[in-house]
């Protein structure tokens, strides 16, 4: 016999959702504040930091396939990589998720293991009526993450310099999507960027009594606006079955940043648990209005998918980092591309059996970043995987889902004595679809 949730009466319904708006706004706020990293990767110190990428867990499980995603499964969902896709929204739709990783750091014959863990994303989606949509939300855009110690001699003198940094982006978007015609649509995102960038340099004399050890902290309040846009063709092929292509873009630009910077020397400490006061601290420029000049985007993606049964797709992307500045300056970032592909199966939507309704998400990516250190490319791949669990519905017109997806992946390598980082990514997101701003009739 197939369960049936009861249905609460409406005056529990907008209490629920009350509650709900307040506890979403609540996790806001904190993912506004928590500017704390959740990578260790050696190399987050270059450009604005690790990327996190415009993705919730449906997607990321694929892959990372997002530019031709329109409709998947049976619910409602949020894609804003491609905005476009908003006018498919049929529901109001909130999407809430956390993030942890668990980071294996290999060099020589030396390796080290990390752990990260933190609020991931707060998106809202609502339909306004057949021709558009609009989204909203707030998700991490990059991460800062590393310490690292390099150990040299000069004549018989010791030498250890400390590479160090932390700290993150953050990414407030508002967009809009709309159904040109039957087959078309396009959409953009207006999104304000902010965070701060933190590095610390030190040089440092251990076994050198009489040196000054000497340490530079810079940071960079960044903040700005930039303009993401996309457009889909959508084709059904009969028998269910329907294409969509898709395009997105970014158009790059400036962000404005304030940068500090203080340079401290101590003297050599003759214990090590012992560390001696700073003989003087120099602020060399405090608070100084820089820019950061971002790159533009591409991607083009494609889907084909069944009802509710199953999609299949890919992406290519390209960036042109080797235009990335910084105060004026080329970091020598490289161009980056890749590719991702992936797909999903649902074995019966209508079935009773609760793991014929589940989604099962698999997917492939690579991309050859903008990193290149001693004409050596640092390149990342991927395999992913997921799975969307139902969950009961509390009232009628409502539906619940638990996404979880799960990222196995390989950045840089072990030759030229550089670091090779493998990782495992976890991203669980809440995806709830309801029909928050209909007109309900009651005695």
């Amino acid at each position: 016999m197939q369960y049936r949730t009861p249905k609460f009466p409406y005056r529990h319904r907008h209490r629920f959702q009350q509650a709900f708006v307040f506890l979403t706004l609540l996790l806001a706020s904190t993912l506004v504040h928590a500017q704390r990293s959740t990578t260790s990767s050696p190399y987050s110190r270059f450009g604005i930091g690790e990327l996190r990428g415009d993705l919730l867990p449906q997607t990321r499980a694929m892959g990372g396939i997002a530019t031709g995603v329109r409709y998947l499964g049976g619910y409602s969902n949020i894609n804003v990589s491609n905005p476009a896709s908003y006018s498919a929204l049929t529901l109001t739709t909130v999407d809430i998720g956390v993030f942890g990783n668990i980071t294996q750091l290999s060099r020589n014959q030396l390796s080290e293991n990390s752990y990260n863990f933190s609020l991931g994303h707060i998106n809202f989606g609502i339909p306004l009526g057949r021709p558009g949509g609009i989204s909203f939300g707030i998700m991490p855009f990059s991460d800062v993450g590393f310490s690292h110690a390099i150990s040299g001699t000069i004549d018989t003198t010791q030498i250890r310099t400390v590479y160090a940094g932390a700290g993150g982006t953050t990414k407030a978007y508002l967009g809009y999507g709309v159904q040109i015609n039957k087959n078309f649509s396009v959409g953009a995102n207006v999104s304000y960027l902010f965070g701060t960038l933190n590095n610390i340099r030190s040089v440092e004399f251990p076994n050198d009594i009489g040196a000054l050890n000497i340490r530079v902290d810079s940071s960079q309040y960044v903040n700005g606006f930039s303009f993401d846009y996309g457009a889909q063709y959508f084709q059904p092929l009969g028998n269910n079955v329907s294409l969509t292509i898709g395009y997105s873009g970014a158009a790059g630009g400036p962000l404005n940043t304030q940068a500090s910077r203080v340079v401290t020397r101590t003297p050599t400490s003759v214990e090590d648990d012992y560390e001696n006061l700073p003989v003087d601290t120099v602020a060399t420029y405090q608070g100084q209005q820089q820019q950061i000049t971002m790159p533009m985007k591409h991607s083009v993606g494609f889907t084909l998918a069944k009802g509710g049964k199953w999609m299949l797709g890919g992406d290519v992307n390209y960036a042109k980092w080797s235009s990335y500045r910084i105060a004026g300056h080329n970091p020598a970032l490289t161009d980056s591309y890749g590719f991702a592909f992936g797909g999903q199966i649902t074995p019966d939507i209508t079935s009773v059996r609760y793991f014929n309704v589940v989604d099962y998400r698999l997917g492939f990516k690579y991309n050859k970043s903008y990193i290149n250190i001693d004409n050596q490319d640092i390149n990342q791949m991927a395999l992913t995987v997921g799975f969307g669990f139902p969950l009961p519905s509390l009232f009628g017109g409502s539906f619940y889902k638990i996404n979880f997806s799960t990222e196995l992946g390989q950045m840089g390598t072990l030759s030229n004595n550089l670091v090779r980082e493998r990782y495992i990514n976890f991203h669980l997101g809440f995806t709830l679809n309801e029909r928050w701003f209909r007109r309900t009739r009651y005695d």
